[in-house]
Formats: C-alpha cells, structure tokens, sequence
C-alpha cells in the first residue's frame, strides 16, 4: 500500500496555510473599508432633504421652522417640524437676501440663527463605525473562514492535538467471536485477553501481567478488524478505534500530540481495548531520512507511540490490538516483548474455516434447504473471508433478480465464478470463428488436467465471456484442502495452463492473444519452482529468491549474480517449452475427443464436469 506523507507545514502540495491565512485576512480588510467608505458611514449621517425657497417661506410662515443656518452664500439648512412634530434637516437656495421681511418674521417667531446645522456622525455612532463593525466583522469572517481550513485541513483547526478516535461504549461494537468464522487460533490467542479483562485477580496474584499489545498480520479481507471489535465485545470494555492514516498531520507534532491524547483517554477509561488499524502508516521502519528533507512528523509520531506505550502500566487493563498487512515494514522497537508483546496471524481460511464463514453470512439470507456450502467452500478455494461474505450477498441478489424469495445452490455456485472471474457478458460481439478457437483452447486445458495424474478434477468449461475480460474459462475444483505441491503436481499445472495455446497451435496452426493469462501463471509457477521450491536439478535446494510484502501480492525480488539470473531464465524457458510439448502431445493422441468435445461446447456453451468426463470417457 502506497503511502503518501505530507510535508510539515503544507495542507496540500503547494499551500501553505499560514500564507491562506494572511491572503483571507488582507481581503477582508480591504472589503470592510471600501463598505465602510461607501456605504455604512451614510447610515449614520443625518438625512437632509432639498426644498424649495418657497416651501422654505411657507414652513416659516406656518410657524414651523425652529434653527435656521448659512451654509454659505447661496444656500440655507434649516430645521423645521413636520406635521406630526418630528424636526427634519431641510437645505434650500437663496432667491433674496438679506430678505427683511422675512428676518423680521424669523425673529418674531423666535427661530434661533445657528452658525452651523450638523450633519455628520455623533460620536457615539462614529465610535460603532469606526471600532464595533469592523471587529465585529473580523471575528464573524475569521470563524466561517475557521471552519472552512479546518474542513480542508482533515479537522477543525482548534481541534489539532485531539486523537479523533471513535469510542464505543460496553456491548456497542455489537461483534462477539460467533461473528468470526475460521479464525480459530487467532480467537484462541485472543481469548485470553478478554479472560485478563474478565478476571484480572486471578493472574495478578501469580505475578502476570497482560499483554500490551497484540499484532494482528495477515491479508486484506481476512477479518483482522472484525476480531478487535469481537475481542471489546466479549470483554464489556469502551473500545477506541482509529486508523493509523488518522495520526499523519501537516503540522509536525499534531501527530505525536493525537498519540498522547489517546493515551490519556485510554487511561482515564481503563479496563479498555485501543485498536490502531493500519498501523505501518506510522510503524515504518526509521531510515534517518528526516534530517535531509524528508518528513520527521512520522517518525516523531512513531517515537511517541513508543515512549506511550512503555510508560503505561498493563495491569490497568489497557490492552492495544493493530492491524496490518504489511508487518515487514514495520520498525523493530515496536516489535520488540513490552510493546506488541503478540503477533497474532490471521491468514486465509481453509476449507473448513471457509464453511464456516458461509454458514455464519449464509444465517443472515433465506436459503433453500438442499443448499450444500462444503461445495461452495471447495470452488471458493483460496477466498478470504470478505470475498466470502460478498459470494452469499452476490447470490442473494441474484435469487432476487431470478423472482425467487429463497438463495439455490445455484445461485451459490455462479456467485463463485462472479466474484472469480466477473458478471457473464451474453450480449458480447463475439464472432463464430473466435468462438470456436475459444471452446479448443479450453477444452485444451481441461484435456490436459483430465489425462494427468495428480490434477485437480475438472467442474465446469464455459466460453460465455465475463466482464473481467476472459472469453472463457475452465474451472478445476480440489475434492480437499490441499496444503503441500509435489513436484510432479507443479509440472502438471504448468503443463495444464499450456493446454490452451496447444490446441490452438494443433488445430488452427496458429496461435492468439488469449493465452496471455496461461503464460503469465506458467511462467510464474515455474520461476517459483527454480528460486523458492528448490525443485531444479541445476540450482537445487538453493533460495534465489526472497519474497517481499507476502500479504499484497507477494512480490519478490532476485537475490543472485547476474550470471545466475541468465540461468535462471534458461531453466524457467526450458521448464515451460517441456511442458508445452507434453501438453501438445497428450491432445495429439486424443485429438478426435477434442473435435468432439469442442462440438459439444460450442453448441451448449456451459458444460459440467461429469458432462465433460463422460464424453471423454
């Protein structure tokens, strides 16, 4: 799994948001003045309206007009009452003046000369436009502005240092260990956990302590989550969740700050069970990169989990359960008795476990009594137990769209080859020529399994096309678990896997691009039985080969001179052509069976494996 590490003090590539910041704040500046220069500042000056002279005449006359005032030497402000007795600031132009008719009645009535009307702010209103709104208005921007970093950040900015785990309560993770199916020695390794959870007098009076940690390993879909939360289950204790990923922050320190902060709650709600998923996000072995621009947020994180976990005392009861699938790229103190005191794997289930897992998903959809999941679990050799989960919903769904109200065997059996090999594309342009050269090649295949010893019996040849690109396959099912691969049985499946481009090659007398698949898995085999199995005259029990990340693909990388690899190559082109003519040879000698059984196919496009035996004969 890829992991992306952000640099301390970005919020992206390319931001800074210190500088986001900074750009927000001048912003909001600039529009509070030009609002404040434009608009606000006229709501508080006292409103003035034009009038006539006239009106002006007449407002004096009726006794109206109490200050009077020379703005300057063409116009006049004045106040006057208006009908309900509300003064109102009044500005006209001069016609006359001085006007002695009017002086006279101006001081009859009283009206005082004002050497100035004011209509500017008061002082109280000025103080609220200058100082109130605008910060007001910085503190309601910086808050919507707040929330909105905080939601591009991962999290609320004044939230940094909280650990964000979710907590559940006693009994809320609603899994118990019926939930989990073939698992049984991870669940055996864990039951003693809960038991200390239960009982801890009992071992703290022979001197035990608990376990402080637990490393669940194993593939993708296998249930390592699912038996963390069935461990808080039985054991009635709060359960902290939170993924590894969850800790990376752009700020260095928050992560190891989430660290602490997870910690402390833990304590405070001892007896309880903390589980990290995904822990090599912030486990990974250190290298010293840091110092020379690379990112020390991780390994800072890393060192507080570290120190956190020495220091708390494990006959609290806090137990820490991770999970990952990729524990060689862990770091070694985090490996080491006091921290993940137990490497707990859990790994593909057998056929047994797969029944299991079957039945457990199998009690949750209405099934049709003849319903046989040892078949089922034989065809679904090499499922994880999601995989498994996804084949009894697949064939729920499927009953739906058939109209029944009940899952068949059937249903059961074509969810296998769904979650195998893809959805049937009936309606693929498939011409009859193609289709012809597809039923030969796989009934090469199965002609091959079928005149070897040690292959596995042949269960069903289609050449229906699937949506995952193949135009057909054949379908071999083990009749037990199988645990070991002899020699023998090795060059038999590459010999099978040849069994397609054969045929091809025998009858058309040429060869096409569907054999890309059989290549690749011969070619793969046959390095594996030079460099791993030892299985090489030439080499012999010698490991030319190391196998990197086993849970995501089992990659491997060479580990030999390049003289050796050169030889290497020879042995695997040598292995594959030999059992290329083998192959060959085998359909040569039945390649009136192959006319036929290429007849049969193509005319009913699904065959069974009996139907396919008894042809053969």
């Amino acid at each position: 799994m890829e992991t992306k590490e952000r640099k301390p003090g970005n919020g992206g590539p390319g931001k800074n948001p210190m500088k986001m910041f900074l750009y927000y704040y001048v912003i909001i500046m600039i529009i509070t003045f030009i609002i404040n220069a434009m608009g606000f500042s006229s709501l508080f000056k006292t409103q003035v309206q034009l009038v006539t002279y006239n009106e002006f005449k007449e407002q004096v006359y009726a006794g109206n007009v109490t200050t009077v005032s020379k703005e300057n030497e063409n116009t006049l402000i004045f106040i006057a009452n208006d009908e309900e007795g509300k003064p109102g600031v009044y500005k006209t132009g001069i016609w006359v003046w001085p006007d002695e008719e009017l002086n006279v009645e101006l001081q009859k009535q009283g009206v005082i000369f004002a050497a100035e009307i004011p209509t500017e702010p008061n002082p109280v209103a000025n103080f609220i436009l200058s100082w109130v709104m605008p910060i007001l208005m910085f503190v309601i921007i910086g808050t919507v502005m707040s929330k909105i970093i905080g939601k591009r950040m991962g999290g609320n900015a004044m939230t940094f240092g909280k650990s964000n785990a979710k907590i559940y309560a006693e009994n809320e993770t609603g899994k118990t260990f019926a939930d989990v199916a073939g698992e049984e020695e991870a669940k055996e390794a864990l039951k003693e956990i809960v038991d200390f959870l239960h009982n801890p007098q009992k071992y703290a009076d022979i001197g035990a302590t608990l376990p402080k940690g637990a490393l669940l390993v194993g593939p993708p879909g296998t249930g390592k989550t699912l038996l963390a939360k069935a461990v808080a289950g039985e054991a009635h204790v709060p359960f902290f969740s939170i993924s590894g990923s969850e800790f990376v922050e752009m700020f260095v320190g928050m992560g190891a700050a989430k660290v602490r902060d997870l910690f402390k709650q833990a304590n405070e709600k001892a007896p309880c069970i903390v589980f990290i998923d995904e822990i090599d996000t912030i486990g990974k072995k250190r290298d010293g990169a840091g110092g020379m621009g690379g990112n020390d947020e991780r390994e800072q994180t890393l060192n507080q989990l570290l120190t956190e976990m020495d220091g708390f005392d494990g006959r609290k009861g806090v137990v820490i359960l991770a999970a990952t699938n990729r524990p060689e790229s862990l770091d070694k103190a985090l490996l080491r008795p006091g921290r993940f005191d137990r490497r707990i794997p859990v790994e593909l289930p057998d056929m047994k476990g797969r029944e299991a897992i079957l039945r457990v998903h199998g009690a949750k959809v209405k099934l049709s009594d003849n319903v046989d999941f040892n078949a089922v679990a034989r065809a679904a050799s090499g499922a994880c137990g999601a995989e498994l989960a996804n084949i009894v919903n697949e064939a729920a769904l499927r009953a739906v769209r058939m109209g029944r109200s009940v899952v068949l065997q059937e249903d059961l059996e074509e969810s296998v080859e769904v979650v195998i090999a893809g959805y049937q594309r009936k309606d693929a342009a498939v011409s009859e020529k193609e289709r012809k050269i597809v039923a030969y090649h796989e009934i090469g295949h199965a002609m091959v399994a079928a005149c070897q010893n040690h292959s596995a019996p042949v269960h069903k040849i289609t050449i229906i096309p699937r949506t995952s690109g193949a135009l057909g396959y054949t379908m071999q099912v083990e009749e037990g678990e199988r645990v070991l691969m002899s020699r023998e049985e090795a060059l038999n499946k590459i010999a099978t896997f040849t069994g397609g481009r054969a045929a091809e090659d025998l009858i058309f007398h040429s060869i096409t691009t569907g054999a890309s698949n059989d290549i690749e898995q011969a070619t793969k085999l046959a390095r594996a039985m030079v460099t791993r199995y030892g299985m090489s005259s030439r080499f012999g029990m010698v490991a030319l080969e190391t196998v990197t990340n086993q849970y995501l693909g089992g990659d491997t990388s060479l580990a030999c001179s390049p003289e050796t690899a050169k030889e290497i190559d020879d042995e695997v082109i040598a292995t594959v052509k030999e059992q290329y003519e083998k192959a060959k040879d085998i359909l040569a000698k039945n390649e009136e069976k192959l006319h036929e059984l290429a007849a049969y196919l193509l005319e009913k496009e699904t065959i069974t494996g009996q139907e396919f035996m008894n042809i053969l004969g």
